[in-house]
């Protein structure tokens, strides 16, 4: 049978309220009724508007719809229910438009087994997911964080709401971008009973002032002396794990790159830092400064553009 999604009939959100679906069928109602509507599909659509209406506006109904979650993305073939998507729930008829004739997925989903309870055992509720946004150094060593999630809440007449609803979350060392942490039993109710879903929180990074990220590699430039650069040593450098000492060679050169073996996000294996050298010159403020300079300028042989020709 074809899946019929009977929010988009109505033109509504799947969280809309009573009143809303309410107002949208009396509009459509109007639109396509065919004392007013000539129209080749207006019947059709009349009918579909109708039988979508008839679901929404029964609470019990429209939970046991909001079980079946959305059309297989795939498309073709035809339409199944899951397993048990009705447990607990009971339909009843009465009323004209209940006696109307509506499509194969209302007759077969909804007035199969008509007026008695349908218990098939209760139904493992939803999974659900989410985003965490996490500081590199929150990767290096770990962190617990508590979010607020807004999560599906059954009442007592089957109506849907929203509620937040907050939790603690163990992050593990090691995490990337990404990354999906499983949350057990932390996902969407049961409807009816049954155990909850999972929630699945996937990892992302806030940008840092300094480091790049890169799968577990970091990627940062950092500025050195032209003194640092042609003499070498070793300069002290900030990861998210600490100070480390890294040594430049000599004559080294603006552009080039250093790695520091597994001093990124641990792992099996750890990833690696990469620094790129930036000289950085020095602000002449004083004339001492300046006479160094005019020193060096008339000591050493050095012309930058001697590559350049001409």
């Amino acid at each position: 049978m074809e899946y019929k999604d009977y929010y988009k009939a109505l033109g509504v959100k799947p969280n809309a309220d009573a009143e809303e679906i309410k107002r949208a069928f009396r509009k459509a109602a109007r639109k396509y009724h065919p004392d007013v509507n000539t129209g080749a599909d207006a019947e059709k659509k009349f009918k579909d508007v109708s039988e979508a209406y008839e679901v929404l506006k029964d609470p019990e109904k429209r939970a046991a719809y909001d079980q079946l979650g959305k059309e297989p993305p795939t498309g073709g073939g035809s339409y199944q229910p899951p397993p048990g998507w009705d447990s607990g729930f009971q339909f009843s008829g009465g009323g004209p438009a209940s006696q109307e004739a509506f499509s194969d997925f209302f007759e077969t989903l909804f007035r199969r087994g008509q007026g008695a309870e349908m218990h098939m055992g209760a139904r493992r509720g939803s999974d659900s997911h989410a985003r965490v946004q996490l500081d590199i150094a929150d990767a290096y060593k770990g962190a617990k964080r508590r979010l607020s999630i807004r999560t599906p809440v059954v009442g007592p007449n089957g109506a849907v709401s929203m509620q937040d609803r907050a939790i603690s979350v163990t992050i593990p060392k090691g995490v990337t971008e990404g990354q999906h942490i499983r949350l057990s039993g932390q996902g969407e109710p049961s409807f009816n009973g049954g155990p909850s879903g999972d929630l699945f929180l996937e990892v992302s990074f806030a940008p840092h002032p300094v480091y790049r990220l890169e799968g577990k590699d970091l990627y940062l430039d950092l500025p050195i002396a032209p003194w640092e650069a042609a003499l070498g040593g070793r300069v002290v450098m900030p990861t998210p794990d600490g100070k480390v000492d890294l040594n430049i060679p000599k004559n080294a050169r603006s552009g080039q790159k250093l790695r520091l073996k597994g001093k990124g996000l641990p792992g099996t294996p750890a990833g690696n830092i990469y620094a790129t050298l930036i000289i950085v010159n020095p602000k002449v403020t004083t004339d001492e400064a300046r006479a160094l300079f005019e020193k060096m300028s008339r000591d050493m042989a050095f012309d930058p553009r001697a590559k350049l020709g001409g």
